[in-house]
């Protein structure tokens, strides 16, 4: 990568339990990022910015958490990030991000806030850096870089500022070559639709495990 130029790594759940976790991020410093964001979704997990998104426990993201930072040997920042915004409201998240800092995260991400209202009690109520993720058609509302830093947000993040134009313009190619029109990509919905995100949805739904609280 050029020298200089920070990564921030999305390491999603770890992609399994603690020790997991701990290869992860092994790995993800061999590649020399700048921080590792792990979240507390459960498994099938998907895009913050979508509906039907179930987290784990509290005790048990904890320990995931404590597994990444015990892994790391550099100044590798970890992100914790809540999506329990969405199953379980924003006292919730509140809770947990507040719980993910005192357990020593370096930054605390609670996703997907759904008003300004909720962004700024998120700002005024978690004593710790925070990192907010910036989703053009998502499901918080619009907000600019000088909003952020007046609330005290530390990072943002633009998840989409590359991959919507690629696929937008991937689509219009694909349409014109097989004459079938892809619809609106707009927003991460729009995307994750153009890719089966209906029938993937229904077959998670058939077999999905019980145990996590879902929205």
């Amino acid at each position: 990568m050029p020298s200089g130029l920070p990564v921030i790594a999305d390491a999603d759940t770890g992609y399994g339990n603690p020790m997991h976790v701990v290869r992860t991020v092994r790995e993800y410093e061999r590649a020399d990022v700048a921080a590792i964001q792990l979240e507390d979704q459960a498994f099938s997990k998907r895009c913050g910015h979508l509906a039907d998104k179930g987290v784990i426990g509290t005790e048990e993201f904890v320990r995931k958490l404590h597994a990444a930072l015990d892994a790391r040997t550099k100044d590798t920042v970890v992100i914790a990030r809540t999506d329990a915004r969405g199953p379980h409201g924003m006292d919730e998240a509140i809770d947990r991000g507040r719980r993910y800092a005192a357990e020593g995260a370096d930054l605390v991400f609670v996703e997907a806030p759904e008003s300004s209202e909720e962004i700024e009690r998120v700002a005024a109520e978690i004593d710790a850096p925070l990192l907010f993720n910036v989703v053009p058609s998502g499901r918080s509302p619009r907000i600019d870089d000088a909003g952020l830093e007046r609330l005290g947000f530390r990072i943002a993040i633009y998840p989409g500022a590359l991959l919507a134009p690629f696929a937008a313009a991937a689509a219009g190619a694909l349409s014109r070559m097989g004459g079938r029109d892809l619809g609106d990509l707009a927003g991460p919905g729009g995307i994750f639709d153009a890719v089966g995100l209906v029938e993937w949805t229904e077959l998670d739904r058939r077999y999905r495990t019980e145990g996590a609280a879902w929205e």
